[in-house]
């Protein structure tokens, strides 16, 4: 049999197979308190501190329904273009693991909340791609267990396992996607885009503080694949709980190159859960995948059906924001932003970042030169997120006044801002501490001047003799003079006065 740990390269999966996808996201809401019960709904606080009895499933407590996240559940099913059911309820989601204390979650299983959606996905290419939503419904999170003393961090190898139940009872909804097919080799870049469009969406109506890292957006990933021309599904593997968009996209890269391996071997795909591990950005099976009928649901006895009126629905749909993508079509009006620049900004993920720093008064040329040109390129180099290097819009003005003020150049600019993420200060802070101040004063500029045209006399003549763009190496000269801290243009202007020729 072929081993889990082999991989067919991904061109060569292609060229066999077509992938089948399917995402469920789950969307930790920001409501006060919890689901079902009045403890606080707060992300940090000491463990088991934010508990209470229905939480903790003690016998006879009941559960109530929380309406503000109601509410979310309902705003984020119109962002969808979701249906809105005039009647749902509630079922008991029935497993037994120590981090749901009641030995079932509450869910919702045949009446959700919102169903039949859509939402339009734009790659990084401009290719729009449509994927369609069977469900959105609401639910509560389960409890965080702590696996102690193995070598992964992970249950098996564990001396023992803490468990936390301040999660317990968080307020969920789950968006859960219909099959999409004919993504093709696109699939690994369509799985990134399509999480990161939700979590845009939810930041954006508020309903969630969408944090990847902390576990506020998260994403099971269902992969399958069929030999091409087939038409029937294969089985599938659902790769759970991934936590950033990086890892969407790389896990579903890597569930196929296995799949791949597993089908070419003439094996069969083994129907399970999978851990995903950032650090070698692979798999390892989980639990045989359980369906419907093996979690014994029904209807939840201590909850009536929720009946949201038509009224109210319409009052939140009149409610909702600005969606994302006549947002993105507006930015990119008032920027002046070609398609390209505007894409490229949307796909290194800063668009927000250069809103609020063109905000804080900076041009929208400046704004994208300092986060396209500077910040996307440190933080690739350090493979985060450039939200993760701590820059903000602030200091980017105040960096950008510095340059425009004469005060510092590109080159001496740059290392500044690497100052400001090393968090040495704000950008007039690293500035003075370094030492980087432009030199503009003609008297030390004349001196370097000087000694550069005596070193380098045949250049001087060319310059003399017509060829201007020569005047580059004694620029150069003279900037190795002053170790980067001339202003180049003033440089240049001297060294032709000097010479006696006109630009």
């Amino acid at each position: 049999m072929a081993s889990t740990d082999e991989i067919l390269s991904f061109e060569t999966a292609m060229e066999r197979f077509d992938p089948v996808l399917g995402f469920e996201v789950h969307v930790e809401l920001n409501t006060k308190t919890k689901m079902f019960s009045s403890a606080p709904n707060v992300f940090g606080d000491q463990p088991n501190s934010n508990v209470n009895e229905v939480d903790l499933g003690m016998p006879g407590v009941l559960p109530v329904v929380n309406r503000a996240a109601v509410e979310s559940s309902i705003k984020i099913g119109l962002a969808l273009n979701c249906e809105i059911a005039e009647s749902c309820r509630f079922a008991r989601k029935n497993y037994f693991y120590p981090d749901t204390p009641k030995n079932f979650q509450t869910s919702q299983y045949d009446e959700p909340i919102a169903h039949d959606g859509w939402i339009d996905i734009e790659l990084e290419d401009g290719t729009v791609f449509r994927v369609e939503i069977e469900r959105a419904h609401m639910e509560e999170d389960a409890g965080k267990l702590t696996h102690m003393g193995g070598a992964t961090g992970r249950i098996h190898g564990a001396e023992y396992s803490l468990v936390d139940y301040n999660r317990a009872g968080v307020p969920l909804v789950e968006i859960v996607t219909k099959p999409i097919v004919g993504a093709g080799s696109r699939a690994p870049e369509l799985a990134k885009a399509y999480v990161s469009a939700i979590r845009e969406i939810v930041k954006n109506l508020g309903v969630s503080d969408a944090r990847m890292e902390r576990g506020n957006v998260r994403c099971d990933a269902n992969v399958s694949l069929m030999p091409k021309g087939a038409t029937q599904f294969g089985i599938r593997s659902e790769t759970k709980n991934v936590n950033s968009l990086r890892s969407v996209e790389h896990a579903v890269r890597f569930e196929i190159q296995r799949h791949a391996a597993v089908l070419s071997a003439g094996e069969k795909v083994t129907q399970e859960t999978r851990h995903w591990h950032e650090d070698t950005r692979t798999t390892t099976a989980g639990r045989p995948k359980s369906d419907a009928d093996d979690y014994r649901y029904f209807p939840e006895p201590d909850l009536v059906p929720v009946v949201p009126s038509r009224e109210w629905v319409e009052e939140l749909r009149a409610s909702l924001p600005e969606p994302p993508a006549e947002r993105r079509k507006r930015l990119k009006e008032a920027w002046g932003y070609a398609d390209a620049e505007f894409r490229d900004v949307v796909n290194a993920g800063v668009m927000d970042s250069i809103e609020e720093t063109i905000a804080a008064g900076a041009t929208p040329q400046a704004a994208r030169k300092w986060w396209m040109g500077e910040i996307v390129g440190r933080a690739k180099a350090a493979d985060v997120d450039p939200a993760e290097l701590g820059v903000t819009a602030a200091a980017i003005v105040e960096l950008n006044g510095l340059v425009e003020g004469g005060k510092l150049n590109n080159k001496m600019a740059g290392q500044v801002l690497d100052g400001v993420i090393a968090g040495e200060g704000t950008p007039t802070q690293v500035m003075e501490a370094r030492g980087l101040v432009l030199v503009s004063d003609d008297g030390p500029l004349l001196e370097a001047i000087d000694a550069a045209l005596a070193a380098q006399p045949d250049v001087a003549d060319k310059i003399r003799g017509g060829k201007v763009q020569a005047v580059g190496a004694i620029v150069g000269g003279v900037m190795k003079a002053t170790r980067g801290q001339a202003d180049a243009g003033r440089v240049k202007e001297l060294i032709l006065e000097r010479l006696g020729v006109n630009a």
